[in-house]
């Protein structure tokens, strides 16, 4: 959150930096001529969105969601026109925009009233959305020119170069090439100076007069050039191509490449030149020769980064009579109510029904989104879509590089991509006639941006995005709803389809409990791997089936203690013990990144006796690789998994039985499908048991669930080992049962008593500074401002879990409000006015505030 800036700064601040071009377009003001206006949204945190005026001359093309050239604070932004109107500003004079970036709008009027949502629903700037949708690419970069200055008559200045006038050696250097070039960007004059004292040298010429700095735009998209290679016109004809063909005197090489040339267009019609060398085994040389002799053609254009598939629909598969029973519920649900929670056991066969409706809603015409919560479960529904639907589909998320989003962006803009699959920023894209979106395992928590703002939750955020659509039903599924969209559907807000048993009747997997407290009185040391789960792994392995081993835990070891004192390593940034990452050799803080050198020796008492406790999955790879050989053992993480298609890689390993024991965190175990796991084991189940958060029971639960629901999912075989202490937990007693309404009466009844959510609606404001008292007492400050709304429940403030992170110090205050309308738009008010008055306080003005709306 941002204080009010003076409306008059963005008068003041672009004033200053207007070229000497544009001051005509002030005197226009007094012809009478219309006139026309701009609200426009630019990249940043603004506490409103500033207005601009349009030039004459750009009036008539200028249009709501095209992208803008506009200068402010002294430094040029690329802005999203949002509203064009007629009536001049009262209290400042707007300054006009330099130019129009496109032709076209790239952003729909549906997307500006979704960002205007998203900013005011989670207390964010229109700008943040902005930087968080557009592409990159689409946000041209600001960069910095040293520019000759002008003499009286607007001619380039000339500079006496002569000692009397007492440069540096830098000054002079610089000043000579500006009296040549005219102008120089920055990097231009870095090497011209040698990076010695750049700014000081700069600053010095301006003060003289000889220059100044301007910003320019620079275009950063780039479109990917091929070249493709065609017979010459002259031998288009069939028969004079037989004519050259069958009295060739050439070089064998190069009859070879014409007759490949040939048959490639006839089956592919465009020959890309780099694939037609390949084929042919001939070098560039010997293709320019017959370029040379007007044999053939040389041709560069533009061509896409994303493939390209024929676009088809192929349902070569059969819904079981249950399948079948809970598609025309859906459809009938989805008749009646705008959100339906679709609850399935895991293995039931849901995606199968997506594919179904994604079926109905193509030939209709219309766009599907389709949503997942991570970017490693994109990779095999991917295949599965492609392998129904064709070039209809295309995968957005964080992996594409800058240039393909663009590009994305551009097709599903046009209407040319039918079927978009992504993580939640694909929410984000241009859609312009969405028939359905399906939030895909909607419970998952990562579907929530956590930093930067907005911190939008994907599946709320895509039940609004359906409103703005004509007919566009949300349809959320889960083998384990969230208790927020259960609640809603026992309520009757959501339509509700229950698929309650796995594909043709397969059985669901048995859940054993492994005590580990009764294995510790007989083995002193820490059990990564029980002996009972040993066994099952040698069986498992025995009958050529697979395993999944799961532990929430990267890295070797999540700490290490001295035996002597008990001082623990930790971050010299982050209130955080440091992992040992043991491929690495290193200590690392998994907070801000910063890698140490191992610690042997004690900095409290000297010692050299430490002890590594608990386990990542990078011990338990070691561990399981020195107890079984033979097996093939891999290892699924963050820092295992690394490129755009590691993922994909990794998996496609694993699908076709290149690997016998998978151990990962949360990425192997959510939403994939694997034929021949018949084990799966969780390592340490009590810490998923004992985290401080009203939520850890529903999270346990849905994900050991969802562990389990990875084996015995085509015969039904599978076997689910939980390596635990507490055996006693109720949570586990439900993961044996598979009794999700049992946990969810359980877990309703503690929110309702304790007036969590669903029942209310959470806020937490976190504030940070350097310095832990002015973060406290700006915190103590905002709490006492909430109490203006008796309303509110405000818990702390309070340290946060980790105090600090790269060196800030952090303190939370949670909010609770109740459910009623305007209800979030008056705590923002309230905080918007206690933010002006910190920051206008010097000992507050740099604490920083970020607000979360439904933290999860």
């Amino acid at each position: 959150m941002v204080t009010q800036d003076n409306k008059n700064t963005q008068h003041t601040d672009n004033q200053q930096n207007m070229p000497a071009q544009t001051s005509n377009l002030f005197e226009s003001a007094q012809t009478g001529k219309p006139r026309l206006y701009a609200e426009i949204i630019v990249p940043l945190h603004l506490p409103k969105n500033y207005t601009w005026e349009i030039p004459e001359e750009l009036i008539a093309e200028a249009a709501i969601g095209l992208r803008v050239e506009v200068a402010l604070r002294g430094k040029k932004y690329t802005g999203i026109i949002k509203r064009l109107f007629n009536k001049a500003p009262e209290s400042f004079t707007p300054l006009p925009v330099y130019s129009l970036l496109d032709s076209t709008p790239i952003v729909t009027p549906t997307q500006l009233k979704f960002w205007t949502w998203m900013a005011n629903y989670y207390l964010a700037s229109e700008g943040d959305v902005m930087q968080a949708a557009v592409p990159s690419n689409f946000k041209l970069s600001s960069e910095s020119i040293i520019r000759l200055a002008e003499d009286m008559d607007g001619q380039d200045r000339t500079i006496e170069l002569d000692q009397e006038n007492d440069y540096s050696d830098e000054e002079y250097l610089l000043a000579e090439a500006l009296q040549i070039r005219k102008e120089l960007r920055f990097t231009e004059v870095q090497q011209i100076l040698e990076g010695r004292r750049i700014y000081s040298v700069v600053k010095k010429l301006i003060d003289r007069g000889i220059c100044y700095i301007e910003e320019s735009l620079k275009e950063k998209y780039k479109e990917k050039k091929a070249i493709f290679i065609s017979f010459h016109p002259d031998y288009q004809k069939e028969e004079n191509l037989e004519i050259l063909l069958n009295n060739w005197k050439g070089a064998p090489t190069q009859l070879k490449i014409l007759m490949l040339l040939r048959h490639m267009a006839l089956g592919e019609g465009d020959v890309l030149q780099t694939a037609l060398l390949k084929k042919a085994e001939a070098s560039a040389t010997t293709l320019k020769t017959l370029l040379d002799k007007q044999i053939l053609v040389a041709e560069s254009r533009s061509i896409t980064r994303l493939p390209e598939l024929t676009p088809f629909i192929e349902m070569d598969f059969t819904l079981s009579s249950a399948q079948q029973h809970a598609l025309n519920q859906l459809q009938q649900q989805m008749q009646d109510k705008h959100v339906s929670l679709l609850q399935g056991v895991t293995a039931s066969g849901k995606t199968q029904l997506y594919f179904k409706l994604i079926e109905q809603v193509l030939r209709s015409g219309k766009q599907v989104l389709y949503l997942l919560p991570e970017i490693a479960l994109t990779s095999q529904i991917i295949r599965r879509l492609q392998h129904h639907f064709g070039g209809h589909v295309a995968v957005y998320h964080s992996r594409f590089n800058p240039n393909e989003r663009v590009e994305l962006w551009e097709k599903v803009l046009r209407n040319e991509v039918q079927v978009v699959l992504g993580a939640r920023s694909a929410l984000l894209l241009p859609f312009k006639d969405l028939g359905l979106i399906v939030v895909d395992e909607e419970h998952d928590s990562s579907y929530k941006q956590q930093d930067p703002a907005p911190r939008y939750h994907g599946r709320d955020a895509a039940i609004y995005y359906g409103t703005l659509f004509e007919n566009c039903p949300v349809l959320l599924g889960s083998a384990t709803p969230s208790l927020e969209s259960y609640y809603n559907a026992q309520a009757g807000k959501y339509g509700f389809v229950e698929l309650s048993q796995r594909y043709e009747n397969v059985a669901m997997p048995a859940i054993e409990l492994d005590n580990l407290s009764l294995i510790t009185r007989e083995i002193p040391r820490p059990i990564l791997i029980s002996p009972r789960l040993e066994e099952e792994i040698h069986l498992a392995i025995k009958a050529h089936k697979q395993v999944i081993l799961f532990q929430n835990r990267r890295g070797y070891s999540p700490y290490q203690i001295c035996n002597n004192c008990g001082w623990i390593p930790q971050c010299k940034h982050c209130a955080v013990s440091l992992t040992y990452h043991k491929s690495k050799n290193k200590l690392l803080c998994h907070y801000c990144g910063t890698e140490y050198p191992l610690i042997t020796t004690c900095v409290a008492c000297g010692s050299h006796d430490f002890q590594r406790k608990k386990f990542g999955t990078e011990q338990i790879e070691e561990a399981v690789a020195a107890l079984f050989p033979k097996a093939r053992v891999a290892r699924m993480d963050y820092d295992s998994v690394k490129g755009k298609y590691g993922h994909d890689a990794m998996i496609q390993l694993f699908e076709s039985q290149k690997i016998d024991i998978l151990i990962g965190t949360q990425m192997v175990v959510k939403g994939l499908d694997f034929e021949q796991v018949s084990l799966v084991g969780i390592l340490d189940a009590d810490g998923l048991l004992n985290f401080t958060d009203f939520r850890v029971g529903e999270r346990a639960f849905q994900l050991m669930e969802q562990v389990s629901g990875r084996a015995g999912r085509k015969d039904g075989l599978g076997k689910v080992l939980i390596q635990v202490f507490n055996i006693h937990h109720p949570v586990l007693q439900f993961v044996q049962q598979h009794d999700y309404p049992a946990m969810y009466a359980q877990e309703i009844t503690h929110r309702k008593d304790f007036n969590y959510p669903p029942f209310t609606r959470l806020l937490r404001l976190t504030f940070k500074h350097k310095d832990t008292h002015t973060a406290r007492q700006a915190a103590v400050i905002m709490a006492q401002g909430l109490q203006q709304l008796p309303a509110l429940v405000v818990l702390g403030p309070a340290a946060a879990p980790i105090e600090r992170i790269r060196g800030q110090y952090y303190w939370e205050m949670l909010i609770k409000i109740p459910k009623q309308n305007g209800m979030l738009s008056a705590c923002r008010k309230i905080i918007d006015q206690q933010m002006a008055i910190l920051q206008s306080t010097k000992q507050y003005a740099r604490v920083i505030l970020s607000a979360d709306v439904d933290p999860v």
